[in-house]
């Protein structure tokens, strides 16, 4: 029988609806009896006892908002009586001591993936072309629409048949028949493919390169050196214009600094160089051809589960992410640090609130100091330009229980599980050691993920509660449902689902192996996840700077 409500930690003073509520139903919560005042949505949550204005709402065990009036037991808390407010937090405190969850089924186990030289060990192997500056964009559409269907790598469109049928009903007078028209099925392009071991050409583009600051140009070739390295990728084809802030050698000088022995094969192409665009399109179109046939000679080899580097991201959270999906997630990193693997929270202004318990979980004091610094001052960025991170709950994620940006970061850290921090880094920088650690990006969805395959991640897990397509070019986006409705509604987004653990069916660590199945699965690509299949190759650099 589902339960009606659930304390997530033994000290909160507030406790989730899993089911509506309606007012005047008495709840025997534990050992304490609760008459609402008001109806409950599944998902928000209500005082356990009273709280009087200006005290404490304690959530996963700490505070994540304060009473803005008297909050009777039973109360419904929303925007109107609750703000953000969190504790401050301050210096590492004493070792941090780390249970490591059962292991067991997974010690020896491996999955296919494509060996690279420098001993990373990619989960699909794609050929990327990509612009230093946006006055190349168009270029690189151009031989985007020269390779993708003559390779077999195009994604069909059966929205182009549903408007040809369209218009024949037109022609015919028949437009009482449009609302009958069904969606062609379409047959899976990778069948045809003309290089069988290469996953895809995947073509970036942006808005960056030039016109901004000398540091945007240098955060971009940064990330783009990261998408280079990344294992996922077998080789490039840079265009640059020739005149621009991103030059070739400041690319080239970041992927030096990530990787001294970086030996992929990477074609560069200057358009102001080459003369007309045929030219430069010709001779570019010729040096990749050859440069696929090359790197198609990689072969799936298995590989120890230890090389999985895996990116932890959020989106469209609902009031349930934080009690099912992200702590699914966030068991599935215990276990892969466990193992020897690498994962990746990423996110920072959705980690307010919860910093004093990542400082205390970081392998060294510098650890902890340069994360305490990068979240202070992305802090007071966001004030100088009259935000913070208290504006960071969206719309849908308030309409769902998620009241303020403490709530919504506590649940959100849940997917870091509670290995030690091993490493911080800053945007733009590439994994370095082994084990969980943290990346300062935006909670922005996109700019998120963009920035933990440019750091190194070969797989992501994205949880969420109300449905987000978002997938990246290079790294398979697994999306994890927090309730089983959405899974039901939305099964052409999302692969996995958590909601049994609302519904008492299963226990989180069930779903957690259950998942690091798949991920096994997908890593050795005999499971392409719906964000591949839809061909959802979402970029967006972080852009931090002012223009210029």
């Amino acid at each position: 029988m589902l339960k009606k409500t659930i304390k997530i930690n033994p000290n909160d003073n507030v406790i989730v609806a899993l089911t509506d509520l309606k007012p005047g139903e008495i709840l025997q919560h534990e050992d304490s009896t609760i008459t609402l005042i008001s109806e409950i949505p599944a998902k928000h949550k209500l005082t356990e006892v009273d709280i009087p204005t200006g005290g404490s709402l304690i959530m996963y065990g700490i505070k994540v908002g304060e009473a803005l009036e008297d909050l009777p037991k039973g109360s419904l808390i929303h925007t109107g009586n609750v703000r953000h407010a969190v504790t401050q937090f301050g210096r590492k405190s004493e070792q941090y001591q780390w249970v490591q969850p059962d292991i067991d089924k997974f010690i020896g186990r491996t999955f296919e993936g494509y060996h690279r030289s420098d001993g990373q060990v990619g989960t699909s192997n794609y050929w990327l072309v990509i612009p230093l500056v946006f006055c190349e964009n168009r270029n690189v559409e151009v031989i985007k629409h020269a390779f993708l269907d003559e390779l077999g790598f195009g994604k069909p469109n059966p929205y182009k048949s549903l408007v040809s049928k369209m218009k024949k009903a037109l022609v015919y007078g028949n437009l009482q028949e449009i609302d009958d028209i069904t969606l062609d099925s379409v047959k899976d392009p990778s069948e045809n493919r003309f290089f069988e071991n290469l996953d895809g050409i995947k073509f970036l583009t942006h808005q960056g390169g030039c016109g901004g600051t000398r540091q945007d140009a240098e955060m971009l070739c940064a990330l783009l050196a990261g998408y280079l390295n990344n294992p996922n990728v077998a080789g490039g084809t840079v265009l640059s214009l020739g005149c621009q802030n991103a030059q070739a050698e400041l690319l080239e000088s970041k992927i030096r600094a990530i990787n001294k022995d970086f030996d992929k094969p990477l074609i560069m192409m200057e358009q102001q160089k080459e003369g007309t665009e045929a030219e430069l399109l010709t001779k570019a179109i010729k040096r990749t051809f050859l440069a696929l046939a090359e790197v198609n000679q990689n072969n799936r080899k298995p590989a120890p589960l230890s090389k999985l580097n895996i990116g932890l991201e959020c989106g469209g959270s609902d009031g349930f992410s934080g009690i099912s999906a992200n702590p699914v997630v966030g068991h599935v990193s215990d276990l892969l640090v466990s193992l020897g693997g690498t994962s990746v929270l990423s996110e920072f202004p959705e980690l307010c609130g919860v910093e004093q318990e990542l400082i205390n979980r970081c392998e060294s004091l510098q650890v902890a100091e340069k994360f305490s610094q990068l979240m202070k001052a992305y802090a007071a960025s966001a004030a100088a330009v009259g935000s913070g991170f208290d504006m960071n709950p969206s719309p849908g994620n308030i309409k769902d229980g998620l009241i303020t940006d403490a709530i919504k970061s506590a649940g959100a850290a849940k997917k870091g599980g509670s290995s030690p921090v091993a490493d911080v880094l800053d945007y733009g920088e590439y994994l370095k050691k082994k084990g969980l650690n943290l990346l300062c990006t935006p909670g922005n969805d996109v700019e998120s993920t963009t920035a933990m395959a440019g750091s190194g991640a070969n797989i992501i897990l994205f949880t969420t509660g109300l449905g987000t397509p978002t997938g990246n070019p290079i790294a398979p986006v697994i999306k994890i449902s927090s309730n089983t409705t959405l899974y039901r509604k939305m099964p052409d987004i999302i692969d996995f689902n958590t909601g049994e653990i609302i519904s008492g069916e299963k226990s989180i660590e069930e779903c957690g192996e259950e998942l690091m199945e798949m991920i096994i699965d997908v890593a050795s690509g005999k499971i392409l996840p719906k964000a591949v299949k839809l061909g959802q190759d979402d970029f967006i650099p972080w852009k931090r700077g002012v223009s210029l």
